[in-house]
Order: C-alpha cells, then sequence, then structure tokens
C-alpha cells in the first residue's frame, strides 16, 4: 500500500466562474464554508482520504478557474483525470446553459471513457431559483451523466455527490487494473503542490 493507501484518485472541478467550485471543494475536503471565498486563478487542489468499501482512497480534487483567460492552463488538467465534475448555479440560468460548452471541452481534452458528474450547487437558495431540477435531470438523462444537486453552504447532497463519483472510479479502475502505476489509481503524476493565487470576489 503506497504512502497508507490503496487507491489515489484525480477529480476535476470545472464550471463557470462564481458557481461555488472552490466552495464545494472546501466543504468537502475541510467541512468549512465561507461567503468570502475568491475567484480561482489557474488551479488549485485539496486532497481527502475516505474510506470506501473497506479500502483507503485518496482523493485529489482539482478546482479549475472558469474564467476564459485561464480556459488553456486549465485544460491542461483534463488530461489523466478519473473523474470531472460539471458544477453549475441553480440560481443563475447561464451558468446552467454553458453546462454543454464544459461538456464539450471534456470531450477535446480528458481521456476517453472519463466519468462525469453535473452538479447543481447553491440548492439552499430555493427563492432564488431559475433551474428546475426535473429541466437538468431530463437534460442529463438524455445525455446519460448523473445529475445531483448540493449546497456547499449548508453542505447539504456535498459528501453524497463527491462519495458517488469516487464509487463509480473504484468499480471502473478494479475492473481494469493498470499494472504499470504504482497504485490503484493509475499513474496520476500531479502531486507537486500549487498554491493558486486569488482574486476578485466569487459568491458561493
Amino acid at each position: 500500500m503506497p504512502d497508507g493507501y490503496d487507491y489515489l484518485f484525480k477529480l476535476l472541478l470545472i464550471g463557470d466562474s462564481g458557481v461555488g467550485k472552490s466552495c464545494l471543494l472546501l466543504r468537502f475536503a475541510e467541512d468549512a464554508f465561507t461567503d468570502s471565498y475568491l475567484s480561482t486563478i489557474g488551479v488549485d487542489f485539496k486532497i481527502r482520504t475516505i474510506d470506501l468499501e473497506g479500502k483507503t482512497v485518496k482523493l485529489q480534487i482539482w478546482d479549475t478557474a472558469g474564467q476564459e483567460r485561464f480556459r488553456t492552463i486549465a485544460a491542461a488538467y483534463y488530461r489523466g483525470a478519473h473523474g470531472i465534475i460539471v458544477v453549475y448555479d441553480v440560481t443563475d440560468k447561464e451558468s446552467y446553459e454553458n453546462v454543454k460548452g464544459w461538456l464539450t471541452e471534456i470531450d477535446r481534452y480528458a481521456s476517453e471513457g472519463v466519468l462525469k458528474l453535473i452538479l447543481g450547487n447553491k440548492s439552499d437558495l430555493a427563492e432564488r431559483r431559475v433551474v428546475e431540477h426535473d429541466t437538468a435531470k431530463e437534460f442529463a438523462d438524455q445525455l446519460g451523466i448523473p445529475l445531483l444537486e448540493t449546497s456547499a453552504k449548508t453542505s447539504a447532497g456535498v459528501e453524497d455527490a463527491f462519495i458517488a463519483m469516487a464509487k463509480q472510479v473504484k468499480e471502473i479502475v478494479d475492473a481494469n487494473p493498470e499494472p504499470s502505476s504504482n497504485s490503484k489509481g493509475g499513474n496520476v503524476s500531479v502531486g507537486r503542490s500549487i498554491e493558486a493565487e486569488k482574486s476578485e470576489g466569487c459568491a458561493c
């Protein structure tokens, strides 16, 4: 067991700026939330180790900048990802409509067969909701991609979303082992620490 874990999975969070990707990551990795979280510049990541079906799974979760000017930087991080989570804001119709574009980015840059999950964040803001769950679910079902709703603020659905994706990745890795890799998670050599700078406010 390398470094105390059985599996190492790389997950990627993508979506428009301001949908709450950084807040979702902070909630899952540290069970914390802040209203003053700032927009990610480039790429940042956090690590959380979980117990999954009796195995120790290390999740390396990358948070990419949603702004167009950082799109090229983020593209390099699609490669090697085991799972990609596309996040939109249920109170922002444009961010939902842009999910199609983000899925196109996945097809362009990610490995073939990478797992996908669509997350509608800020579900706690019921009075401001403009994207109905049934509408988004129908869209996701047509694409064959699971859809969940979360609230980084209240933590509703956050744990379930990341655990569900980790479980799916584990099933695929177990079914298709890579003997050349150091861990069952595949050869994901992206362990160098990046402390991304922050600037300009972003609501979570």
